[in-house]
């Protein structure tokens, strides 16, 4: 009755804390939700009179100290003064940390908190030490329990391929939990395709992050999973995150690296490509300072990349002159021995290339045509090869299938049944990727032609008529990795291109016994002679 009377007298902080929000059934673990631990200690407060000058709650775990904002904020409310006792559904609502634990214990002991009432009991100063460092410890070893439970399910999670916490930006979780089902990475239609976008526009290596935010932000309008645009860092993290090409880490940062069973978004070649134009393959990107060639070359002596500066001369009568010169960094080798050469005459070297690749617009017309003819022709023996690579994929899945039905019945041992599933599992996977391998190359490789044509027809003029940032983006089109050395610029390119001048030679040889384009019946005339360019179909090999 005593205690009754003093409590009366006090003045309560009503403290209500969840580690997660509440589900449907608003109960995890046989905690309520926060509105429910306030109504049941509302009503005692209520019953028994007491004082309730203050409300604090959050939805966050108590198992590390100084993470809890609202908590800090109480018991600086308490150490103030303005109150001097707490309200709490449970004990283990206010800690589950030793550190925690022990401030409440102090401040209890020292009167400084003269009752804390919860729905099962009440504590006061007197109590016994004992009784009390025992509450607390079950609630702390409670989370250390809990903690290697998680951390036991984590691992199987990694085990199987699933990446532990919520999915990237362009995927999805799965239903926790759902009806004894494993979690798995869903593809999220809302923005896989907008995110592969991002990828896209990256990996021509016109565009620098800066870029490709305000491309996300303002053209295709990606936002994060809260609606939120797209920031510095969202970006940095997207494009840096190996998930998006099949693997992951666990934690992020320090975990190994390891495969996961969702859906690629691109190919480790093309994050390999992108890590590259971020500067973390080893070498820093450069900046270009609008200078137009500027991180697309290498040296041919040391390896070094190649930079750019301008210089200035001004003469006796008053006239200045700026002339840009590129050259070796001096990085790998201080002692390289390569000159410096004028842009113009790199330029030069860049136009004689592209003309050795030109072609005419009816050359361009007249290839597409034919080698749809050739896809045409070639669907029969495509056909053949998916239907191997079909049946191989299938004998693999009843091999597995017989193999596990074999460890059920006993007929093997569980150590023989891991290794023989391992070789088999990876045979999988290399089947499935030939499989979709040829799919992807069946859907794409005309299109590819088409783009390589394309190019070769066009690229030669808009260079000579183009920009700054036309002309970068056109050589980079040819590649990104060019050797500079004695001054003379090496184009490393794709397969397709390096082709099309032998293409073009032959075509020209041909042209001389053509008839002027001037009507169909001409163009007929030519079609006769012009599939004698064997190199046609080398070249829509080349792209498949």
């Amino acid at each position: 009755m005593r205690h009754e009377e003093e409590n009366k007298k006090l003045k309560y902080i009503l403290y209500a804390r969840r580690s997660i929000g509440a589900n449907k059934n608003e109960e995890d673990n046989g905690v309520p939700s926060i509105e429910s631990q306030k109504t049941e200690v509302r009503a005692i407060a209520k019953n028994e009179g007491l004082t309730v000058v203050q409300e604090f709650n959050e939805t966050v775990s108590a198992s590390e100290p100084d993470k809890r904002p609202e908590f800090t904020k109480m018991m600086e409310y308490i150490k103030s003064g303005k109150a001097n006792a707490i309200l709490c559904f449970k004990v283990d609502r206010l800690a589950r940390n030793s550190i925690d634990a022990g401030t409440i214990t102090h401040y209890l002991q020292k009167s400084v908190i003269k009752n804390i009432r919860s729905i099962d009991r009440d504590w006061y100063p007197d109590d016994h030490a004992l009784l009390w460092a025992v509450e607390f410890g079950t609630s702390t070893q409670y989370t250390r329990d809990l903690k290697k439970h998680i951390k036991r399910g984590q691992n199987q999670s990694i085990a199987r391929g699933f990446r532990p916490g919520n999915a990237p930006l362009g995927y999805k979780n799965s239903k926790y939990r759902d009806k004894g089902k494993n979690e798995e990475i869903l593809i999220d239609t809302e923005r896989f395709l907008l995110v592969r976008k991002v990828f896209e526009h990256m990996l021509t290596g016109q565009y620098n992050v800066h870029q490709i935010l305000k491309f996300a932000n303002d053209e295709l309008r990606l936002t994060t999973r809260k609606g939120n645009k797209m920031c510095k860092t969202n970006m940095y993290a997207l494009l840096i995150n190996p998930f998006y090409y099949g693997w992951f880490r666990y934690p992020q940062k320090t975990g190994e690296l390891t495969h996961g069973k969702h859906t690629p978004m691109i190919t480790k070649q093309e994050f390999d490509k992108i890590q590259y134009f971020l500067g973390r393959a080893g070498q820093t990107r450069p900046h270009d300072h609008n200078f137009a060639y500027t991180g697309l070359m290498k040296c041919g002596e040391c390896g070094a990349r190649i930079t750019c500066e301008q210089k200035t001369k001004r003469q006796k009568n008053g006239n200045t002159h700026s002339y840009i010169y590129y050259h070796c960094t001096g990085r790998v080798n201080p002692n390289c021995t390569q000159k410096s050469i004028k842009e113009e005459v790199l330029e030069k070297q860049i136009e004689h290339f592209l003309s050795s690749i030109e072609i005419s617009p009816e050359f361009h017309t007249w290839a597409i045509e034919e080698l749809k003819t050739q896809h045409e022709a070639e669907k029969n023996d495509r056909n053949k090869i998916l239907y191997t690579q079909q049946r191989d994929y299938d004998q693999c899945i009843k091999k597995l299938d017989s193999l596990t039905e074999m460890r059920i019945n006993k007929e093997i041992d569980g150590e023989e049944f891991a290794a023989r599933k391992t070789v088999l599992e990876e045979e999988k996977h290399i089947l499935k990727s030939l499989l979709d391998g040829v799919d992807k190359r069946v859907d794409d490789w005309l299109k590819s032609v088409a783009q390589t044509l394309t190019f070769a027809e066009k690229a030669h003029a808009e260079f000579n008529s183009g920009d700054l940032y036309k002309r970068k983006q056109i050589l980079t089109a040819l590649g990104h990795n060019h050797i500079l050395k004695d001054n003379i610029l090496i184009i490393e390119t794709e397969k397709p291109l390096l082709l099309i001048p032998e293409v073009a030679t032959q075509y020209k040889l041909s042209n001389e016994q053509l008839e002027p384009v001037k009507c169909i019946g001409t163009y007929k005339q030519n079609v006769e002679i012009l599939p004698k360019s064997t190199l046609l179909w080398t070249l829509a090999d080349s792209n498949r």
